[in-house]
């Protein structure tokens, strides 16, 4: 073997061992500084220290998020507003999978766009757009669509204590109310 063989060798199986301790470790943890860590990525839902305290999260680690204006049975989140609270997906198949660290019953219900979506402790699971990465709150306390947007708990139940800094807000400009966010 050569010297070049033997060195591009060594390359490919310490990047296969890098890429296997990195999708290895899919345990939450408590604390964590500006990160969110969790037991999700890959996943359907998990549990994730954020600036809230631990919350519920999507595969990709971002926060999932109730509207107070929901009802068993009924979404308050119109078309317009699953533009910027896109749903939980449901996993296709049959059943919804245990889920370490998640204290509530798991379902699934329909959306108002028809589409099939989580609900923990019988509330509907929302995204919000403006999290951008994993561990981000932006959507806490967003006042729209007829109610408060809330980081859901581990129990299924909002976490309605205030963020460590205020949530993001954007402008179109004026000076009038509207509910920022452009909607």
């Amino acid at each position: 073997m050569s010297r070049s063989t033997f060195t591009v060798s060594m390359l490919g199986a310490a990047a296969t061992l890098m890429l296997a301790a990195a999708c290895g470790s899919s345990t939450a943890t408590a604390g964590g500084g500006g990160g969110a860590t969790s037991s999700a990525r890959g996943g359907l839902l998990g549990v994730a220290s954020t600036s809230l305290g631990p919350v519920l999260v999507d595969g990709k680690g971002f926060t999932v998020y109730v509207l107070t204006a929901d009802t068993p049975g009924h979404s308050s989140c119109s078309a317009e507003c699953l533009k910027f609270w896109p749903v939980v997906p449901a996993p296709s198949g049959s059943g919804m999978p245990a889920v370490k660290g998640v204290s509530s019953a798991l379902a699934t219900t329909e959306a108002t766009s028809g589409a099939s979506m989580v609900t923990v402790a019988g509330r509907r699971l929302y995204r919000f757009v403006q999290d951008t990465a994993p561990g981000e709150v932006a959507g806490e306390g967003v006042k729209s669509f007829g109610g408060t947007w809330y980081a859901v708990s581990p129990t299924g139940t909002p976490v309605t204590a205030p963020a460590t800094s205020a949530p993001a807000t954007t402008s179109s400009g004026g000076s009038g109310g509207g509910g920022g966010y452009g909607y």
